[in-house]
């Protein structure tokens, strides 16, 4: 059974309130609207500590986190959340040639760097 996000908590513009940029907060936040996602986000949580070690660097842990918080903004809006799944699904079938192909690259960066931007400016 695949889970579905809970979306009992609705409140104005977001489904669940702006998380905390920590490990749990986000993993927690993500668990209410993405649930599908939690594997992905264990791999680059990973990922992340393991390069952080490497490099001798905390940045691939903030790296982590502020992306993380911007995917989990997209998500906080049902709206936004489906017009970046539509633009993901024009860029996935339509020929780069057509037009609407880099009209959707556009939009999905849009989205997303504003995301980005509302939870780290």
């Amino acid at each position: 059974m695949t889970a579905q996000p809970d979306h009992s908590a609705y409140r104005d513009d977001g489904l669940i309130p702006r998380p905390e940029k920590t490990p749990d907060a986000l993993r927690a936040a993500l668990a209410a609207v993405a649930p599908h996602r939690l594997p992905e986000m264990t791999e680059q949580q990973d990922e992340a500590f393991a390069l952080a070690v490497r490099a001798g660097s905390i940045d691939p842990l903030r790296a982590f986190l502020n992306t993380w918080a911007a995917h989990i903004e997209v998500a906080r809006s049902l709206r936004t959340a489906a017009r970046l799944r539509e633009a993901e699904h024009a860029v996935q079938t339509l020929e780069r040639d057509d037009p609407r192909w880099s009209e959707a690259v556009r939009e999905s960066l849009e989205i997303f760097n504003r995301a980005y931007a509302t939870v780290n400016g």
